[in-house]
């Protein structure tokens, strides 16, 4: 079977903007109320909204599950993307 070379597929499933599961997931770089970063093997995906909160995180099988008011979600290049938003979750 072919793999991507991180090994695990990732997904997005949005309920109704209030709870978004992600698979693929490697890490989550920070968060807060307004902000999730999370790494995955499609790249970083960051997360914004309000009264965002991580319900379910588990590395080992790359789940994450965020609940709150959904408000965008964006990809960004992997190539420094933790150096770039270290920032919003000091």
């Amino acid at each position: 079977m072919n793999e991507a070379p991180m090994g695990k597929k990732h997904t997005l499933m949005l309920d109704g903007r209030k709870k978004l599961a992600i698979t693929g997931a490697q890490d989550v770089n920070g968060f807060n109320e307004e902000t999730v970063s999370v790494k995955t093997t499609a790249g970083t995906l960051i997360i914004k909204g309000s009264g965002l909160h991580i319900d379910r995180l588990n590395l080992e099988t790359g789940d994450v599950t965020v609940e709150g008011m959904i408000n965008s979600m964006q990809y960004i290049g992997s190539d420094n993307s933790r150096s770039r938003f270290s920032k919003l979750f000091r």
